[in-house]
């Protein structure tokens, strides 16, 4: 195991969503949120998930001194190629709410029948022992789904609302919290990262 059960780990996070669902899945493992050190949010400045996730993990570890976990997460739509992707969070521009962003998503989409409606979820979840680590632990899940023409739903966060399950037949934001975390990106990522920490050797 490459770090203790006890010892505590920062999550680079200050999005409440995030936040419970990443404690729900480490459910018994000390997680502190970095609003706890005043940490100072790292600027996204990466091309891809990987690069940004490995950014927060950075900024998070040196501001608190201690292990840290950060994740870049976000919505794929193959027909917007690619977009939102990494601005996921920003699509709608800097500071915009969750419902700015459904709003320009679902406006870009206006008109694109069904079956060219086709995303996915990407998370990439990063573990770092400390700032230097050279060696970050990285994970990634992947949810595949649909864009809807209108929102349903009340649980989840940013595109839950218009993400479409067809496992389940509802949108995500129609799924209970311990449900959408056995099944959605960020839990995928979360245990393949869990396994990975327990199978890796300190150095």
């Amino acid at each position: 195991m490459i770090i203790s059960p006890t010892q505590p780990i920062v999550l680079a996070s200050s999005n409440p969503g995030k936040i419970r669902e990443i404690q729900a899945i480490l459910d018994g493992h000390p997680i502190l949120p970095q609003s706890q050190f005043k940490v100072v949010e790292a600027e996204e400045t990466g091309c891809t998930f990987i690069e940004n996730a490995i950014i927060k993990a950075r900024n998070a570890a040196n501001y608190a001194q201690l292990p840290a976990i950060a994740d870049d997460s976000g919505l794929v739509v193959d027909s917007l190629d690619g977009a939102p992707g990494v601005i996921s969070a920003r699509y709608a521009g800097v500071g915009a709410s969750d419902q700015d962003n459904l709003n320009k998503l679902l406006s870009e989409l206006e008109g694109i029948p069904e079956n060219r409606r086709t995303a996915r979820f990407i998370c990439v979840m990063v573990f770092m022992k400390h700032a230097m680590d050279p060696c970050p632990v990285i994970a990634q899940g992947v949810w595949e789904g649909l864009i809807m023409t209108q929102p349903q739903g009340e649980n989840g966060f940013g595109y839950d609302p218009v993400f479409w399950v067809p496992e389940f037949t509802c949108a995500s934001a129609q799924l209970s919290p311990e449900l959408k975390n056995s099944v959605s990106h960020r839990g995928q990522a979360l245990r393949a990262l869990i396994v990975a920490l327990g199978s890796s050797k300190t150095g």
